[in-house]
Parts: C-alpha cells; structure tokens; sequence
C-alpha cells in the first residue's frame, strides 16, 4: 500500500512540473473545451471499514470504469462501475488467523461532478481540475462462500438471517477527484471517495464503509474544432461622383399695366334727382378709382324732353349731376379724381329712341391697372454625389 501511494505521488508531481507545457500545446489545438464525453479507466485500492481487525491487513485491489458527459465548464454526469475484489474479517469471536475471508463486489453509481476550479474562476477550461463528486447507487456482492463458513462453523456465533450468495444494498458517495490533462483528448486523475452501503449486504444486516482510492486516465471525446474565421481584408473604396440635374419651374410675377375704362349710368323717375350712396353703381365707380392709378371720371347728368321745360329740365339735370359727385366723395373717392361735373338738361338726348331714359346721369372714366402676371421659366439645377463603384 505504501508503494502504491508514493508512486501515485511521484507521478502527480512530475504530471504538475509539466503542466505549463501541457498547457501550452492544447492551446495550441484549438478547439471548445466544453461539452465532451469522456471515458475513464482506473486502477486502485479500496478498504472496508470495519472495527474487528486491522485495516491494513484488508486493503484489495480494486477498477472502475467510467462513462460520462460534461454539460457545462462547471457540471458533468458520469455513469461509474468500480469493484471486483474485496477483502474483510469476521466478527472477533472468531480467531484473528482465521477470521479474513474473500468476496467479489460490483458498485453502480450515478455520480454528479462539479469542476471547483470553474465554478470559482473566469476560464472555460484549466491545465488541472478538481472535481467535486457525489452521487447514489447499487452495490451487489457474491461469492461470500468463504463468509458463510465462518459463521456456519463458529459455534459461537448464531445467524438470525441464513447468507446467500448474493447481496444489495444502496450506495451513495462522496469524494474529490484531481484532474491533469495531458493533452488535448487524455487526462491523468487521482481521486478518493467515501462510499456508505445502506441495507443487507455481503456480511451482515447492517450498513457498513468502504474508502477508495484511484488513479487512471480520462479519455475525451466530441471536442469542436475551432476554425479561425478568414476575414478577407476590405478593398479600398472607389467613389465616382454622379452628377444629378432636378428641373424645375421658376414662377415670378411682374407688373403689367393695363387701360381700365368704367361707364356706369343711373336712371331716375319723373321729377327725382336723388341718389343714396350706397347705389351699386356709386360703389363700383368709387371702386375701380381705388385700383386704378391715374384714375378720373366725368359726370354727365340729363332730363328728358318729353316732359317739363327747359328751365326746369336743366335744374333737375343740375340736381342729379351733383348729388352724383357729393355720393361718389362720401364713398371715399378723392375730389380730384372727378374731372367734369356738368349738366346738359334736356339739350342733349342720350336715348333718341327712348324718352324716359334721358332722365339719366352717365359716369364715365378711365384709369391705368396694376396686374401682377406669372411668368414660368424654365430652370434645372445640380448637384454632385458620391457613389461606390466598388
């Protein structure tokens, strides 16, 4: 046993001098540490606790095998087969020379592991891991011949329950595991575990203890290439420049003078002469003197000879033509925009063909306009851009 650990000793240590080097060349691989699966194989020694002997004399070799798959950095599930001999002593009534007898076991776990350098770091993967390991399982014995014979031939010692040749009883287990790596796919491991047998066993109807103590090799499978990605260097842009010509219609307005010319005439009843300022024809009149420059107007006032005298005709003449003016002046226009004012009583007949229409008062004038006429010309503009061409 002593040779055994110190040569497990010996190889951690040299596994650990290396493990820069190690470390550099599965950088240099280039691959996603993280998932795999891995099978492990070991070798080892396991002992039984137990009170009635001595412990040393009891240490057996012992294998395992190992199926598992980690998910992340930090946890992976393994499927873990570790058995075949074993070695214990009967109760202390029996002789110390004869109480040692042999056995075959097999343990089946389900163990839980997580990656303690992970879960407390800030890498993905590590030269060295060390694994936190628990889980539950079955342990079955047989071949306990040599176990039934002690306790059969012993007549001091009575068995409520007759051995068979085989026996179960769960297990569950707790342990550490060393993890070196020694390249990209193999890893070298020292592990040790505490294993706790519940139920009917090999021996007895009661539970009982077993330390193993392991070291092997992991083999690693399903790790991803990393392919560095080619990143085809940019060309350089080229750029031509794209002339653009929008056209358009450029409105203006200029000013146009035009001729204006107004005649507007009102009527009036036998024997009238007034007239209200608010007549259409007044407002028009007065109007078209606002718009206009330049503007003057002459007022023309008659009376129809038909009727009345002379005398009176030309009064009455008189009476429209300046009630005429005196409207127009209280609809704004300026006095001097009116250039006549006369009356021609019935001397003159406008209408020949029309007595009554004679009783009139003619407004006449003229005046330049001020019209703002669009002018559409036209136009294009330009402009420059830039374009890749490349």
């Amino acid at each position: 046993m002593k040779r055994f650990m110190t040569i497990c000793a010996l190889a951690f240590a040299a596994i650990m001098t290396a493990m820069p080097v190690m470390a550099q060349e599965a950088n240099e691989k280039g691959y996603y540490p993280i998932p795999y699966t891995f099978i492990g194989v070991q070798g080892g020694v396991q002992n039984t606790l137990n009170n009635n002997y001595n412990n040393w004399k009891t240490f057996t070799p012992t294998a395992a095998l190992s199926i598992g798959h980690f998910f992340s950095p930090k946890v992976g599930v393994r499927a873990n087969f570790n058995g075949i001999w074993n070695k214990e002593a009967a109760s202390s009534v029996i002789s110390p020379e004869t109480r040692y007898y042999n056995f075959n076991y097999l343990t089946s776990n389900i163990d839980v592991m997580e990656n303690l350098c992970a879960a407390f770091g800030i890498k993905e993967t590590y030269p060295v891991n060390v694994y936190l390991i628990g889980g539950v399982g079955l342990y079955h014995a047989w071949n306990n011949d040599e176990a039934k014979g002690l306790y059969e031939n012993n007549p001091c010692y009575t068995i409520n329950n007759p051995y068979s040749l085989k026996r179960n009883a769960f297990n569950g287990r707790v342990g550490l595991q060393i993890e070196a790596n020694l390249c990209k796919n193999v890893a070298f491991n020292i592990e040790g575990t505490y294993n706790l047998h519940v139920g009917d066993n090999k021996r007895f109807a009661r539970d009982n203890q077993e330390i193993i103590l392991l070291a092997g090799l992991t083999f690693k499978f399903g790790y991803r290439k990393v392919h560095a990605e080619v990143v085809e260097p940019e060309p350089e842009p080229i750029y031509e420049t794209v002339v653009d010509t929008t056209w358009y219609d450029d409105v203006t307005y200029n000013d146009v003078k035009k001729d204006g010319n107004i005649d507007k005439r009102i009527f009036y009843a036998l024997c009238e002469s007034d007239i209200n300022a608010d007549e259409p024809q007044i407002k028009e009149v007065a109007e078209f003197l606002k718009e206009v420059e330049n503007g003057e107007v002459v007022i023309t006032a008659y009376a129809d000879k038909g009727t009345g005298n002379p005398r009176l005709n030309m009064q009455y003449s008189k009476d429209r033509a300046l009630k005429t003016k005196k409207a127009l002046i209280a609809n704004g226009v300026d006095e001097k925009m009116i250039k006549t004012t006369e009356w021609k009583g019935d001397t003159v007949q406008p209408y020949e063909n029309d007595n009554d229409k004679n009783r009139v008062c003619i407004i006449t004038g003229h005046g330049v306009y001020v019209q703002k006429e669009k002018v559409v010309t036209r136009k294009f503009k330009t402009s420059e851009r830039k374009v890749r061409v490349n």
